[in-house]
């Protein structure tokens, strides 16, 4: 760059000087705009919003906060350590018969814990009863989160009874690698239909076949416990009944494409009174 500023005494060569030096610096000028023009090019569109007035102005982007509830991030611990201990290999055949047991797991108190069962023929939603069968909705919070309920079958539905799945062989004779006891409330009861209950083969055997109720069942209460109500999909419902058999075979495939879960953190809330109380 010193070549260029090299010039004799003499007027002339002062004023090609000063032509130079002009023109140096517009094109100075020139390069500093293309160059801010160049870097707003490459900004990410998704930076900026536009005003009323047509100005733009940069966006403030803030990260959602993430709340994790206990119950739901101890039991992902348990999983995850086990996966790390190889005592849970989804890569093994089989291997949603070769669980370790749930963990023991502490709710928190008000928080609403949703069983989403995604199936052919629509979807269900069921609430959990933790304060009810802490360690039933334990176990099936655990087996979702797993994966362990996606692609199983409705292996038995009877019509005018309930529909029952859950078993990891599809035959209604498979467990998950373990069996516990059963959780029972006087004032808990199959009174309804909607109801999410465990299947077993008597007492200590419970482990992943559960069923919903289609209509009221009081002679199953002592013997299964009840551990979550149906609060959605009446249609699905009906339509998973209306494929059984009084035998018990589906006239069809009736399938779990996928089980979630969804927490709905507990909130302070004032009582509204109900009507006629003040």
């Amino acid at each position: 760059m010193k070549a260029f500023y090299e010039f004799g005494n003499d007027k002339f060569s002062q004023r090609k000087a000063r032509i130079l030096m002009s023109k140096t610096q517009e094109i100075s000028r020139l390069c500093c705009s293309f160059l801010i023009l160049i870097l707003a090019y490459l900004t990410p569109l998704s930076t900026f919003a536009q005003d009323e007035g047509g100005q733009k102005k940069e966006e403030n982007v803030k990260k959602a906060k993430v709340v994790t509830d206990p119950a739901i991030a101890s039991v992902q611990a348990f999983i995850k350590k086990n996966v790390a201990d190889k005592k849970i290999n989804k890569e093994v055949a089989g291997w949603k018969s070769r669980l370790p047991k749930f963990p023991t797991t502490k709710f928190t108190e008000g928080t609403t814990y949703i069983w989403n069962l995604a199936t052919n023929k629509g979807d269900v939603k069921v609430q959990f009863m933790p304060s009810v069968a802490p360690n039933h909705v334990a176990n099936f919070i655990y087996l979702t989160e797993l994966g362990f309920f996606d692609d199983l079958k409705f292996h038995r539905v009877i019509t005018g009874f309930m529909a029952q799945g859950g078993c990891p062989q599809g035959s209604g004779r498979g467990n998950p690698g373990y069996r516990f006891d059963g959780e029972y409330a006087a004032d808990v009861k199959h009174t309804t239909n909607g109801l999410l209950s465990m299947a077993n083969a008597g007492p200590g055997t419970d482990g992943s076949q559960f069923f919903l109720t289609f209509v009221p069942t009081p002679w199953l209460d002592g013997k299964h416990t009840i551990f979550g109500k149906m609060i959605s999909g009446e249609s699905t419902l009906k339509a998973l009944e209306a494929s059984g058999s009084r035998g018990g075979r589906p006239s069809e495939e009736l399938k779990i494409n996928k089980a979630t879960i969804t927490v709905v953190a507990a909130k302070k809330t004032t009582k509204v009174p109900k009507v006629g109380q003040q």
